[in-house]
């Protein structure tokens, strides 16, 4: 049985909850997700924890902010245009305060959220939605395998709950 390490993609779904127990989110009525360990493509402490599991482990994980998505961080709000925000809800025909929308950046694609829509800009707080929380992730690993050398050379997993080219 492959374990995870350096080069491996790892399939498994997780359900995340926060201090309250309230449920965040959950992989559980989708695919796995996938990643490839070792590049970064996962947050540091969950990959630690992953090290050395197999297919069929279980993880229930508790983190800190500091560990998951860091403290939230004042001064953070920007305008942004419009037009920019990604994501909005099925069935929404606009944005209102609290939403979630994704932004892409200089670092990336990047969670922000809502905080005062208007016609042509909108004021976004760019701290992860999630950032200042202590969470609790209980993760099942459902696959281990090797990375073919693509994956490797583009630095992620391919296919089902990976990326697609």
């Amino acid at each position: 049985m492959t374990q995870i390490t350096q080069d491996t993609v790892v399939q498994f779904h997780y359900t995340l909850t926060d201090n309250d127990n309230q449920q965040i989110e959950t992989s559980l009525d989708s695919d796995p997700l996938a990643y490839l360990h070792g590049h970064d493509n996962m947050i540091p402490a969950i990959e630690e924890a992953l090290e050395g599991k197999s297919a069929g482990d279980t993880l229930h994980l508790t983190l800190s902010a500091d560990q998951a998505y860091g403290e939230r961080q004042e001064g953070l709000e920007q305008r942004v245009p419009i037009k920019h925000l990604q994501g909005l809800p099925k069935g929404q025909k606009s944005w209102k305060p609290g939403m979630v929308a994704v932004v892409k950046t200089d670092q990336g694609m990047r969670q922000v959220t809502v905080i005062k829509p208007g016609l042509k800009m909108v004021l976004v707080d760019a701290n992860h939605p999630l950032a200042g929380k202590t969470l609790t992730y209980d993760i099942q690993v459902v696959d281990v395998r090797t990375a073919t050398d693509d994956e490797i050379a583009h630095g992620h997993a391919h296919g089902v709950g990976g990326h697609h080219h």
